[in-house]
């Protein structure tokens, strides 16, 4: 068994964006003197949720990735997957500050939610695929 260390560098960069996503909403709780909450601001409930909609999804898809990894799925197929899960977690956030409707909406939050939902289910079927018919 093989180290993961593709997926491990992409949770690197990954790991840096949640912590950016993080102060965003550190920094807009300050701003607008919300302690818990999102104190009715609608710019803290989006970066709230941005970071939130971060942590659900990438420690599941990663996690699958790595066992493929592991399990001996060739480079590039793990560097499809996580380069997915890293433009997915990009591009979200933005569209989480658009105006509904907005391209930015569709290619940020819906785009990337699209995305995400992608790599959830290859990732998850690759699995099932190689768990189930090996060889």
């Amino acid at each position: 068994m093989q180290m993961p260390s593709i997926t491990a560098t992409y949770l690197a960069i990954l790991a840096l964006i949640y912590v950016a996503l993080g102060l965003q909403v550190v920094r807009l709780r300050r701003r607008h003197r919300a302690g818990f909450g999102d104190g009715g601001n609608e710019a803290l409930r989006s970066a709230i949720r941005a970071h939130g909609h971060f942590a659900e999804y990438v420690p599941l898809i990663t996690l699958m990735v790595a066992f493929l990894e592991m399990s001996g799925l060739p480079a590039a197929h793990v560097h499809k997957l996580m380069g997915m899960l890293l433009l997915s977690r990009i591009l979200h956030p933005f569209g989480m500050y658009a105006k509904p409707g907005s391209l930015q909406f569709r290619v940020g939050r819906i785009g990337g939610m699209l995305l995400t939902i992608a790599v959830t289910v290859i990732s998850a079927l690759t699995i099932l695929q190689r768990a189930l018919f090996p060889g």
